[in-house]
């Protein structure tokens, strides 16, 4: 058997940076004392989501990866606690500026990036104004306690990023998530935005990991942002789901909180063999995906 804990950390963000690493390794070292081997943190959670404006100064937040504060202050952390962090964050390198996420390993060692492939655009989710599309292609991660994959929001809505994920070794799949309100089509997303993912798991036998940030976020008007005022509601509802798809630890819209779950993931490989879905796969049948 080879069983891991993990966990999701649903929080409130900030205007202040510090504030927000601070409030986070406070509820990383909550799920560590819950036996988590892995933690998973919201995206983007130095911040609140700048991309509901667009402010040229914003590009000002990106920063390599071993310069940037989140990525720094939890590589120390998990290494000391012994846990695997994937670590989201604005990413500059050289003219290139993308949303990206550090997966952190038990020793405090970067194994590596993955970019978020999808990039919206939408009425204060803007963020093709900040990110370019990544170049990573679907990465998977060896880590102490099992190989991982990474989604970032967008791409959780997208069932070729899990299923790229399971061929390429991922035992289990994390989606940082910044994720809430929709003012323009007035509707709410959160059963529509937990289905997909609950999908995603089922059809490949993943488990699948969601942390989603709480809290109103406003849109200040100035000269900056053109004057815009605006403001989005996270509703939170962060998940795990088991390897069929079902939600096993759920949080609420509004309140902080670690959820923790366990697998087995010898377990899961078996069951996963013995549905077949791997074996009769049909991928001379689905040129059709990338032709149109």
């Amino acid at each position: 058997m080879r069983k891991v804990k993990v966990s999701a950390v649903q929080m409130k963000c900030t205007t202040n940076v510090q504030e927000n690493i601070a409030n986070a390794e406070k509820l990383v070292r909550q799920a560590k004392s819950e036996g988590a081997n892995i933690v998973l943190l919201p995206e983007l959670f130095e911040r609140q989501y700048f991309c509901q404006e667009r402010r040229y100064d914003y590009y000002n937040f990106a920063k390599p990866a071993l310069e940037n504060d989140a990525v720094k202050h939890f590589a120390k952390l998990a290494k000391e606690l012994e846990i695997v962090i994937p670590v989201s964050f604005y990413e500059r390198d050289g003219n290139r500026l993308f949303n990206s996420v550090a997966v952190i390993d038990a020793d405090g060692e970067i194994l590596g990036l993955y970019r978020k492939t999808h990039i919206p655009d939408d009425h204060y989710y803007q963020e093709k104004f900040y990110f370019i599309p990544g170049d990573t292609g679907f990465k998977t991660f060896k880590t102490r306690y099992g190989t991982i994959g990474v989604g970032i929001c967008w791409d959780q809505w997208f069932p070729e990023t899990a299923r790229a994920l399971a061929l390429n070794g991922a035992e289990l799949i994390f989606y940082p998530t910044a994720i809430g309100s929709e003012p323009i089509l007035e509707c709410d997303s959160m059963p529509h935005w937990r289905r997909c993912m609950q999908g995603h798991s089922a059809a490949n036998v993943i488990p699948v990991i969601a942390a989603n940030r709480i809290g109103r976020e406003d849109v200040t008007p100035s000269e900056e942002n053109g004057n815009q005022t605006s403001s989005l509601i996270f509703y939170g509802s962060s998940f795990i789901t088991n390897e069929t798809g079902e939600i096993i630890k759920s949080a609420s819209r509004d309140e902080e909180t670690v959820l923790t779950a366990e697998f087995d993931l010898d377990t899961i490989f078996e069951n996963r063999l013995g549905w077949g879905i791997f074996r009769d796969r049909r991928p001379d049948c689905y040129k059709v995906i990338t032709e149109k």
